[in-house]
């Protein structure tokens, strides 16, 4: 079943033209990884899907972007859109309050005040994200007193805490080390039985571990889109398999 069907995407930056006449749908319930060299398009695609360029002012767009067959850039509201689509990004970003407080701040802002309601939200979230037994006993502590890993755990929490229905991941483990890049990568694969995860990494190897599909950017142009495996075994375009056989990038 189809999430998002984006057709005829267009993106500039001013002059530049950052995407190029992308067409791709992507599928509920899988893990979907884009892959590609340095400002390829990549970050600048992920973010197109819950809006986040809009805060870019030279930025334009164009094409059919449908979330379940509704246009998200026709009359929508951009707060339910990012409640639908949550995202996280390349370095955790976590809020200079509590680890409870990082989590209620999304439940808060649409409107859930009872405690045992928020202490269920927070306690279900961190269970989601793999880290509860990790932190239960510093809920009232600085989240900014964690480790890296579990400070990026904690902010798919977040990203959780106000069920969406797809969480995109920018880079989400660049900036850990080995230990925490899996457990993040165990999350996702668990994740994906409840919502829909498209992941940005530079990480080849990643994206085999853990992706059902497959997409390759270059140039703002998707290159080639299909399974993993097939994407990685059997590369139809040159381009494809001369970066994954790692002749650049």
């Amino acid at each position: 079943m189809e999430k998002f069907k984006l057709e005829h995407i267009d993106l500039w930056y001013g002059e530049f033209q950052a995407l190029k006449n992308i067409n791709m749908n992507i599928e509920a319930n899988i893990i979907t990884a884009f892959i590609g060299p340095s400002g390829c398009g990549k970050s600048t695609f992920i973010k197109t899907l819950n809006r986040m360029n809009d805060l870019v002012e030279s930025c334009k767009i164009t094409g059919t972007f449908l979330l379940d067959g509704v246009n998200i850039y026709g009359d929508i509201d951009i707060n339910n859109l990012r409640k639908r689509v949550g995202m996280v990004f390349q370095k955790p970003n976590p809020f200079p309050m509590s680890v409870y407080d990082n989590i209620a701040f999304g439940p808060r802002s649409y409107g859930i005040r009872a405690k045992h309601k928020l202490d269920e939200i927070v306690e279900k979230a961190l269970r989601d994200a793999a880290t509860w037994d990790e932190v239960k006993d510093k809920l009232k502590k600085s989240a900014l007193e964690l480790s890296g890993g579990q400070q990026q755990r904690l902010c798919i929490a977040r990203a959780l805490a106000i069920e969406p229905e797809v969480i995109l991941m920018d880079e989400p483990t660049s900036a850990l080390d080995p230990i925490s890049t899996s457990k993040i990568e165990e999350l996702a694969l668990e994740l994906k039985k409840e919502y829909t995860v498209i992941i940005v990494t530079h990480n080849m190897q990643q994206a085999t571990r853990i992706s059902d599909k497959t997409a390759f950017f270059l140039l703002g142009e998707m290159v080639e889109y299909g399974d993993t495996g097939d994407i990685f075994s059997m590369p139809k375009d040159k381009r494809c398999e001369d970066y994954i056989t790692g002749r650049f990038g």
